[in-house]
């Protein structure tokens, strides 16, 4: 579990910004399970998602998401899990493979958070931001994510990673406007068993 605690490059909880807003995000909750619902709100809530707003900054690093307000699904996790393991909860990556245009292909990675709750093991919370028809909430064990597998092609990857796949990493770092990521969404094949 220890490598879910870790501070890295993309998941940097040990930068000033980040502690100081885990610790007032823990400070008005008394267990690990309402500072996680806290982390999960206020990051959906206040993070701008950038492909919603258009927003032309793009983030990977947790820090800068914090500090620039504004992250894709996959730098609004990144912040999550930081937060979360700075306030000593177990935090990973996750994602699912869904239709970019909700209709089949193309296909593209959307970014979530998973979170080791002691009550319920492993769950996956979205932090992307709600707007219409899309409603992601915090509610262990029943998991209510922004989007549901609909399309041949789409799927919930079960891993949990510690850190952002390279494929995110090179999305979000070689594109450098809203449009130029949207074009580039990361992608991975799936496996068929």
């Amino acid at each position: 579990m220890d490598k879910f605690l870790e501070s890295s490059e993309y998941i940097d909880w040990q930068h000033t910004a980040i502690l100081e807003k885990a610790a007032s995000l823990s400070g008005v909750s008394s267990t690990p399970l309402e500072t996680a619902r806290a982390c999960f709100e206020w990051v959906r809530d206040n993070i701008r998602h950038t492909g919603d707003y258009q927003d032309n900054t793009i983030t990977c690093r947790a820090s800068d998401v914090l500090l620039m307000g504004t992250g894709y699904c996959y730098a609004k996790s990144h912040l999550l899990a930081a937060l979360l393991r700075a306030n000593r909860i177990p935090a990973g990556l996750c994602y699912q493979r869904l239709s970019r245009d909700e209709n089949g292909p193309p296909f593209c990675l959307h970014g979530l958070t998973a979170v080791s709750l002691q009550a319920f093991g492993w769950y996956r919370i979205d932090p992307r931001g709600n707007k219409t028809g899309v409603n992601a909430e915090f509610c262990p064990p029943a998991e209510k994510l922004a989007f549901l597998i609909q399309f041949s092609g789409e799927a919930d990857l079960p891993e949990i990673w510690s850190e952002p796949l390279p494929v995110i990493i090179e999305a979000l770092q070689n594109y450098q406007s809203h449009q130029g990521v949207w074009e580039n969404l990361p992608d991975i094949p799936l496996i068929n068993s």
